[in-house]
């Protein structure tokens, strides 16, 4: 029997899972449970992140305490993943006093090992909230590749990986302003200390092979020092020994592992050395996405390594969904919430797609809706339920329930048993699509042995009351043995459909024993076809909330009719301005970028819709132009804009820009 801990990338407790996240967990559950089924010793561990800037930012804007935050998250999470059949065995928070325990010990260890440093350090600050800015606060044009509007850690892009200062144009995601450089004491864990040993451990068979290969361009390009601490305010573990200094969210999350792990022992009494020190005989497996390879196969392992616990046996990278072949939007009703989904169709449906669509890879999976109908209803309904409901009526109104004494065609539920080395290889190897079609194979060949035998024909024929029953016996027979190999996928559907063969759950070893003079009980269907009225309903659910509209159109009715106060009209600051520069902006049909002279060195940057009319942006450039100055900045998808230009016109190309008259200079204000 093997000893095996799982675990899946702990969720953000900053909000709700979408279908995307539910990809991840599906694909683990399905792997864990093919475990247990096995008969190994099986243990399915997640958590919540529930540290970091972002929890602290959203706690602050709602006026409840984090704590209360990350409370409400988890509940919201845990409801999601248990109707979505996910069976973690314990769920758990990276805030607790386990991951604080193990937290401070991972660090102690290896700090007297030499392999964390103090040094003082250049860091962005953002100076209107009074705050040093996280990685992921600062966004702006990728150093390497040049790509907009990217985090302050590592771009989307081309993959890279740098400091924030090393951004260009970088901006503060919390206020927009433009943030300052400022020193800092930071602590660094010192990642090339084990070089050597990352990369025999990453060419050791413990990632897949393209993970391995994109690893090698980091160690190409050098292992760096690891910034681990952050400064107040910070939601986190405070440094032992540095008063103000709080423990980098990546460095506790994936701690939060060994946490939830612990919990757990104390709950089982279970030996938690037993899993996680050097040299332990147990395994070791994390699923993750594609996104965090570099956390989990570099810094996990060294920190690990560093500490003196085991590393682990395997990482498995899987890519990320597109639903119609598109990145999800919210726009297109394709971004959609777990829950959003859970209240218009089965969990089921979704699981059995995304098994038929994974592999052992980390390509990015498609959820093509118009696809998901077709292929739940033809394989889950209209091939493995429909197995039972076409012979169940007759076993049960001809025959008290009760099942032939012996199987009519024996070779082929041996040839249906056979087929089980071949798909549990697929599941060990996680290539549920290939378990899934091997499976269908055998339930087109259980139906065509059905078509071929007639019972509904047999049925009406005198004498032939003994066939009839043998008929539909092995039709119930191969049912029970596809359903076995569906159970780690549909464990909902294999629990009402083992009520109804009146069986206990299966393990993988129970599926080769075929039903003999056995009784079940009265067929109620297990699963009904997609509704695609029910997918229409869902994507709609998702899309952005479009009510407001017709409240915004009222509202602009009523500003062209009303009236202001001039003490209010005398707050919006007009200054003159020139322009500096104007560019098209990749990617957007309507704005242009502007880069706005107000005089005296102050130079804006202000993103106009005015493309259409004026479609060779450079000729405007030199030209004076009237802007609204103190208007707050505004986080666009291209970067942020400064303030506003002031046009007149009917729209697309008859927009024209107000000039003042001839005098002017950039800075004067209007009056």
């Amino acid at each position: 029997m093997r000893k095996i801990l799982v675990t899946s990338a702990l969720p953000y407790a900053n909000a709700p899972l979408h279908i995307g996240h539910i990809v991840e967990y599906t694909q683990t559950d399905i792997w864990a449970r093919f475990q247990k089924m096995r008969g190994n010793r099986c243990w399915y561990i997640c958590a919540d992140d529930a540290h970091g800037t972002p929890i602290m930012l959203h706690a602050r804007q709602k006026g409840i305490p984090p704590e209360e935050l990350i409370r409400q998250m988890s509940e919201e999470h845990q409801a999601d993943f248990r109707d979505f059949r996910i069976g973690f065995d314990n769920y758990h928070s990276t805030h607790s006093e386990e991951n604080r325990e193990l937290a401070e010990l991972i660090y102690q260890r290896n700090l007297e090992a030499g392999h964390i440093v103090a040094r003082t350090i250049t860091q962005l600050y953002d100076p209107q909230e009074g705050m040093f800015l996280p990685d992921r606060f600062i966004k702006g044009e990728c150093p390497k590749c040049g790509a907009a509007d990217q985090y302050g850690d590592s771009c989307e892009v081309c993959g890279a990986t740098y400091s924030p200062t090393e951004l260009k144009n970088p901006y503060s995601a919390v206020s927009g302003a433009k943030p300052i450089e400022k020193e800092t004491e930071h602590l660094f864990f010192r990642l090339q200390d084990f070089e050597e040993m990352l990369r025999e451990w990453t060419r050791g068979g413990h990632l897949q092979p393209e993970v391995a290969n994109k690893l090698d361009e980091w160690f190409e390009a050098g292992l760096r020092e690891w910034d681990i601490s952050r400064d107040a305010p910070y939601f986190g573990f405070e440094i032992p020994g540095h008063p103000g200094k709080y423990f980098y969210v990546w460095l506790d999350a994936p701690i939060g592992y060994m946490a939830s792990f612990k919990n757990f022992c104390g709950k089982q009494g279970l030996d938690f050395d037993e899993y996680w020190a050097e040299g332990s005989d147990a395994e070791l497996f994390h699923f993750i996405g594609k996104d965090i390879i570099y956390f989990h196969a570099l810094f996990w392992p060294a920190m690990l390594h560093g500490a003196g616990f085991r590393k682990p046996t395997t990482i498995h990278a899987h890519g990320f969904l597109t639903v119609n072949g598109q990145k999800m939007s919210k726009s297109r009703g394709s971004f959609i919430k777990a829950r959003t989904y859970l209240e218009h169709l089965n969990p089921e449906y979704l699981r059995y797609y995304f098994a038929a669509k994974l592999g052992a890879g980390v390509d990015d999976i498609d959820l093509n809706l118009e696809d998901f109908v077709q292929r739940v209803n033809s394989d889950l309904v209209g091939k493995v339920v429909n197995i039972a409901s076409r012979n169940a009526g007759f076993i049960t109104k001809r025959f008290g329930g009760r099942l032939s004494t012996e199987l009519a065609e024996p070779a082929l539920f041996d040839e249906f048993v056979a087929a089980g080395d071949s798909i549990a290889g697929h599941y060990e190897k996680r290539e549920f699509s290939r378990a899934v079609r091997e499976i269908m194979k055998l339930a087109d060949r259980a139906n065509q042995y059905i078509d071929e035998k007639e019972p509904w024909v047999v049925a009406k024929q005198e004498g032939r009351d003994r066939e009839l029953q043998d008929i539909c016996s092995m039709g119930i027979n191969l049912f029970k043995v596809l359903i076995g190999y569906l159970r780690p996928i549909l464990p909902g559907t294999a629990e009402a459909s083992e009520a109804f063969l009146q069986i206990e759950p299966q393990q993988w070893s129970d599926i080769a024993t075929p039903l003999l003079d056995h009784e079940i009980g009265k067929f109620k269907p297990l699963m009904t076809r997609v509704d695609p009225k029910k997918v229409e309903a869902m994507v709609e659910a998702s899309k952005e909330d479009m009510t407001a509209k017709p409240q915004k159109e009222e509202a602009k009715k009523e500003a062209a009719t009303s009236t202001i106060e001039y003490e209010e009209f005398a707050k919006v600051d007009l200054r003159i301005a020139r322009i500096a520069r104007a560019e098209l902006v990749e990617g957007a049909d309507k704005l242009l970028r502007l880069t706005l002279d107000l005089g005296n060195g102050e130079t804006r940057n202000v993103f106009a819709g005015i493309k259409a009319a004026y479609p060779e942006p450079e000729k405007l450039e030199g030209r004076l132009t009237v802007m609204v100055a103190n208007l707050a900045p505004r986080k666009m998808k291209f970067g942020v804009s400064e303030g506003m230009v002031l046009a007149a016109g009917p729209g697309g190309k008859e927009i024209y820009l107000l000039s003042p008259d001839e005098g002017a200079q950039p800075g004067m204000k209007v009056k």
